[in-house]
């Protein structure tokens, strides 16, 4: 069994998707044209902000974020950002690669996301934002970090890459801060066939110079106010994008019914499960990006799994303070970071996952 069969997902949208790259090649148009255009609108709306602007990617959709909050005179090198010690490297990349400094707060061990509770002892006079991430597909928002942003006066922005659809029964996670970045990589929830991102935000400036900056700093051609990058979502990615965004809230349930199986059907007492609230399956709380378990003989039972014929991840086994790409952090220890990092597992969960490879994956587990 596939971790994540693409191709399987990719077939259930057809024709529509063959239908959709053939528009765009019949139009002559592939970047900056309708379908782009087309698809920020329907995101927005998604989301429930009032701009969006296609990027390249993920990653480029943080960076961006941060580097319009320094064009608009609102963010200064040098300045710290809280980020979670317990995410994928590109969340502290976006904030290093624009001169800022990450001071990572450990999570909560339940949720795996930043611990809310931790985050106020790491506030100095250079703080000037808290990045959450969602991950997972899990809700990082809490009301603790809402009331400490609005206290100490920092911007609140969202690493929703891996939540795309996420619903905490009011808002979509995307639209619970200041701006948010997402990603469209083939494997999320809302996959493109290559790379792509998205801003969202409510805010007009930053939206506009996010697409400046996303366009070589230009706002209109050969007309630069700043110096900026390449990175736009093209025209074939975003038609497409707007063909799955229409189905993302019912492939997300399908991730929840699947969830749920999880929880209620898998007894190993050598494996943790996630633990979740039963109002997360009611609004989506928790879009299921990854089912990520834990377990003290993790790669035991990842070698158990496999000549099961199930296939696993690590998400992810090295954390980022102990990258060599920061080697100054090298020395830091976040102990409840480096014991998930030792400990996760992912299980196959999709929307193309038959019941029966649900049973498989639920039987070899209990008898591990």
């Amino acid at each position: 069994m596939k971790f994540l069969d693409i191709k399987k997902i990719t077939d259930s949208y057809q024709p529509q998707l063959m239908e959709a790259v053939q528009r765009v090649v019949d139009s002559g148009y592939f970047i900056n044209g309708s379908e782009c255009n087309r698809f920020e609108q329907m995101f927005a709306a998604f989301i429930g902000n009032r701009y969006c602007v296609g990027v390249g990617n993920g990653f480029d959709a943080l960076r961006l974020i941060f580097r319009g909050y320094i064009e608009l005179g609102q963010l200064k090198e040098g300045d710290e950002i809280i980020v979670p010690a317990n995410t994928y490297i590109a969340s502290l990349l976006a904030i290093s690669e624009n001169r800022l400094t990450p001071v990572m707060v450990e999570p909560d061990l339940n949720s795996l996301n930043m611990d809310p509770f931790r985050i106020e002892e790491k506030i100095t006079v250079r703080t000037k934002a808290i990045m959450i991430v969602h991950l997972y597909g899990r809700n990082a928002m809490h009301p603790e970090i809402k009331r400490i942003a609005a206290f100490h006066k920092l911007k609140l922005i969202e690493d929703n890459a891996q939540a795309a659809g996420c619903y905490n029964g009011v808002q979509r996670t995307g639209s619970l801060g200041d701006a948010a970045g997402h990603s469209f990589f083939p494997t999320k929830n809302l996959g493109a066939l290559g790379d792509g991102g998205a801003v969202t935000t409510q805010d007009s400036e930053l939206a506009e110079m996010v697409k400046n900056l996303s366009n070589y700093g230009a706002f209109q051609k050969n007309k630069h106010i700043v110096q900026g990058f390449n990175s736009r979502l093209d025209e074939i990615q975003a038609a497409i994008l707007g063909v799955k965004l229409v189905r993302l809230d019912s492939d997300n349930k399908k991730r929840n019914i699947i969830a749920g199986k999880y929880l209620s059907q898998i007894v190993n007492p050598k494996i943790i499960l996630p633990q979740q609230i039963q109002a997360e399956f009611t609004f989506l709380q928790n879009v299921w990006h990854q089912f990520v378990i834990r377990c003290e003989a993790r790669d035991n039972l990842q070698d158990f799994l496999l000549t099961q014929g199930i296939d696993t991840l690590i998400h992810y086994p090295v954390p980022p303070h102990k990258q060599k790409a920061y080697p100054d952090m090298n020395s830091l220890t976040f102990p409840i970071t480096e014991l998930i990092h030792q400990t996760v597992l992912s299980l196959p969960i999709s929307p193309a996952m038959e019941e029966e490879e649900v049973r498989q994956v639920v039987d070899a587990l209990n008898r591990w």
